[in-house]
């Protein structure tokens, strides 16, 4: 349920369209559907413009295979997130109308437009290990109607490849900063710039990264105060935010 379709359910029952029994068909699973192992929330596209988004790691597939037969049933638009390449094909036999994003790990359904946004979000990288989750990052924001703008491969190693960038950055309505290991770019980013900078740390690195605890430590603790922090390996939570910024 969209704000769109509650306007034409109640527009076409005021103007004798359609029963009361039909509208309380439409209503029947407001705010959300029990399916019994999970209960979707059907009320989170009016809050958002957009349906509530499905994290598919370590979901059953059959369990998968409910849920999304009952989003398509109440969306025109979902997002399921960490699939992997085999559960994706398995879902793709079942749901050919399912788009899976293999470097994202994403699956989406997108039937209904979405208007286009103006101007563009940023997705920068630190080393290529961390494209899947800025991949993560800019399809989600792709997918909720964004421009998105690449630069990948520019950690402080080498920091003189992300300085040639400064324009592009410069024009960005934000800019999702993605790194793994010491988890410094988001900062000096958070520093170049004017923007708000969404930190992703990733749980890419060795020895005293932890597993994605010490970027993340590193970004809670940023001196430049444009840099705001989602956990580690969330490009979707950024992609999302980044789009209610835009």
């Amino acid at each position: 349920m969209n704000n769109e379709k509650l306007k034409k359910v109640l527009t076409d029952y005021k103007n004798g369209k359609i029963s009361e029994d039909d509208v309380f068909q439409y209503f029947l699973y407001f705010p959300y559907k029990d399916l019994k192992f999970a209960k979707i929330d059907t009320y989170r596209n009016l809050k958002f413009g957009f349906p509530e988004v499905v994290y598919g790691k370590e979901k059953k597939l059959s369990h998968l295979v409910k849920i999304v037969e009952n989003m398509m049933k109440l969306h025109s638009n979902f997002i399921i997130t960490k699939v992997d390449e085999k559960i994706a094909k398995k879902l793709r036999n079942k749901f050919p109308s399912l788009t899976y994003f293999p470097d994202a790990k994403i699956m989406s359904v997108k039937e209904a437009k979405i208007d286009k946004k103006k101007g563009y979000i940023c997705v920068v990288c630190a080393g290529t290990s961390d494209i899947p989750i800025a991949e993560e990052a800019a399809i989600t924001a792709e997918i909720l109607g964004n421009k998105v703008e690449r630069i990948y491969d520019v950690g402080v190693a080498g920091i003189h490849r992300l300085l040639d960038k400064i324009e592009i950055l410069n024009k960005a309505k934000c800019i999702i900063v993605v790194a793994g290991m010491e988890g410094a770019l988001p900062g000096v980013v958070g520093g170049l710039v004017g923007k708000a900078v969404i930190a992703v740390p990733t749980s890419v690195g060795y020895g005293t990264n932890f597993s994605g605890l010490t970027p993340l430590f590193t970004m809670l603790n940023s001196c430049s105060p444009n840099v705001v922090v989602v956990n580690i390996d969330n490009g979707f939570g950024a992609g999302f935010f980044a789009n209610l910024l835009s």
